[in-house]
């Protein structure tokens, strides 16, 4: 299937591994010109060398810290000095620390808040008018199943992430007339560098049990029999990105096996 992105230009956050890279990699390979930021330049530099070789698509590799508006604007402003413009937004950032209530004091709360919700509206904000006088536009936000379902121990993200959603379902209807669609995507147990080494997975490693073995384990409660891969949120992505999506906005679509079970 021809997704119609070949040419598009878009605007990946926290690339340089994982769910960022994944979905940089999935744009790339439909013919976008892809932007991917993240703070580790060195990685992020040879991950847009292995994305461009992949796909044969331009990329461009701009360090960014998505907590710092300077670094944000820098990034818009790269992207559309070197590419035109700015056709789709892939909001990203890793997840806050983990823990319970009383594990956290004010400079946490604002830390996880300026992470994973002031940093998205400041990138949508900056690639709106882009994306206005284009009257069309993607903007597609990473969250995670905890919007859905809230995750034990992950308290900061359980509380902050919804306000994305939100955000999202507020945007789909006020950017709607501007052919600009608004949607999450919630991952679930996928295999990234976060899930090994921050979870369950390392614990099992330091015990003695193979990688094999605790992903067999973690997977026991997921209806697909597996832990996901960065690629199956990728693919979402590139989809929610493409002419055939123009139809979906203000949806939050989890990529998790079916583990999720709340019915909304």
């Amino acid at each position: 299937m021809d997704l119609g992105l070949k040419g598009k230009v878009a605007l990946v956050l926290a690339a340089s591994k994982g769910l960022g890279r994944a979905s940089a990699a999935a744009l790339a390979k439909e013919g976008a010109l892809v932007t991917i930021g993240a703070r580790d330049k060195t990685r992020l530099e040879q991950t847009a060398r292995e994305i461009q070789t992949e796909s044969g698509s331009r990329v461009l590799a701009v360090p960014v810290d998505v907590t710092r508006a300077e670094d944000a604007e820098r990034i818009v402003e790269a992207t559309i000095q070197e590419f035109g413009g700015v056709d789709i937004l892939v909001n990203n950032a890793g997840g806050p620390p983990g823990g319970k209530f009383d594990a956290f004091d004010d400079a946490q709360w604002q830390a996880a808040f300026e992470l994973n919700l002031l940093s998205a509206v400041r990138m949508i904000r900056l690639v709106l008018p882009a994306m206005r006088q284009a009257h069309a536009g993607r903007i597609i936000n990473i969250v995670s199943t905890s919007v859905k379902q809230p995750i034990d121990g992950l308290l900061l993200s359980n509380a902050i992430r919804p306000g994305v959603v939100g955000l999202a379902k507020s945007l789909a209807i006020e950017l709607g007339p501007a052919g600009i669609t608004v949607n999450n995507v919630c991952p679930g147990r996928i295999l990234t560098d976060r899930l090994r080494y921050g979870g369950s997975i390392i614990k099992k490693l330091e015990q003695g049990v193979s990688e094999e073995q605790a992903l067999r384990e973690l997977a026991q409660d997921i209806p697909l029999g597996r832990v996901g891969q960065p690629e199956d949120l990728g693919a979402l992505v590139a989809f929610l990105a493409s002419q055939q999506a123009g139809y979906i906005t203000g949806t939050t679509i989890q990529v998790d096996g079916g583990l999720t079970r709340s019915l909304f």
